[in-house]
């Protein structure tokens, strides 16, 4: 199936309709969400997880750890070996008691370390190398199997980490949007400029779009959103009406 392209913005919904949906709690389901920097990927699924009765992974918070864990350790660019094995033993792992799941590095939480501008930095680079690659993937599908109700968002869950997913979505947006998203997430209004910000997006796509392992492409079965001019509610309102037909779809066939 090839992808498919949402042109239409949704139509709005009472908030009791918006809320009133949830996937039935007998169903398994795997969501992925991927797309590049600044298309409100975290964001929308974790609302989507929310209002689906589901749980939410943020894979980009996976690969910021370990991007710090490299900074603050002190491990060089060529000590690749030193960095996935210190990765290894931090046992990176999410608390589920809290909205979003925080995310731990030898028990200690560490999401106040993740969005710091000097990992914002790196990360491109540590997402790069193959063995830390297929030992997060190994981590998200060990994930899945204990939270078999998940929505999860990254760069290559449709196509690499979970390809048979039931649902899959790709979302971008303009670079010029992704860039002023992109600095309001990361609370850099008085640090950076949206043309040094345009510069970083556009530096990442080439990085994630040519690496060898794991490239960020889109899903040929994938639901394709352009969020530039949707509100956020507007895009959960889309992907919402998806899910819900491609679940009826699935307990049909059971």
């Amino acid at each position: 199936m090839s992808a498919t392209r949402a042109t239409s913005q949704p139509k709005q919904r009472s908030t009791a309709d918006r809320t009133g949906y949830t996937v039935p709690s007998s169903q398994e389901i795997i969501i992925t969400i991927d797309g590049p920097a600044g298309t409100g990927k975290s964001t929308v699924a974790r609302k989507l997880a929310g209002r689906l009765g589901l749980d939410f992974l943020d894979t980009g918070a996976m690969y910021r750890a370990a991007a710090a864990i490299m900074i603050d350790r002190g491990i060089d660019r060529e000590e690749v070996g030193e960095l996935v094995s210190t990765v290894i033993g931090a046992d990176l792992h999410f608390d589920w008691s809290a909205d979003p799941p925080t995310i731990l590095a030898w028990d200690h939480p560490i999401d106040h370390r993740i969005r710091a501008d000097d990992v914002t930095e790196l990360v491109s680079y540590v997402a790069t190398i193959p063995e830390l690659r297929s030992h997060m993937v190994r981590k998200q599908r060990v994930i899945f199997a204990q939270h078999p109700r998940l929505v999860t968002e990254g760069r290559d869950q449709g196509s690499v980490a979970f390809p048979d997913a039931p649902v899959k979505f790709y979302l971008d947006a303009d670079p010029a949007v992704r860039a002023r998203r992109r600095i309001e997430q990361l609370g850099l209004e008085n640090e950076v400029s949206l043309d040094e910000m345009c510069r970083r997006i556009a530096h990442r796509d080439e990085v994630d779009s040519t690496r060898s392992d794991g490239p960020l492409i889109c899903p040929e079965d994938a639901i394709v959103l352009d969020t530039s001019g949707l509100s956020i509610e507007g895009v959960i309102d889309a992907m919402e009406r998806a899910v819900r037909e491609r679940v009826a779809a699935l307990i049909d066939l059971e």
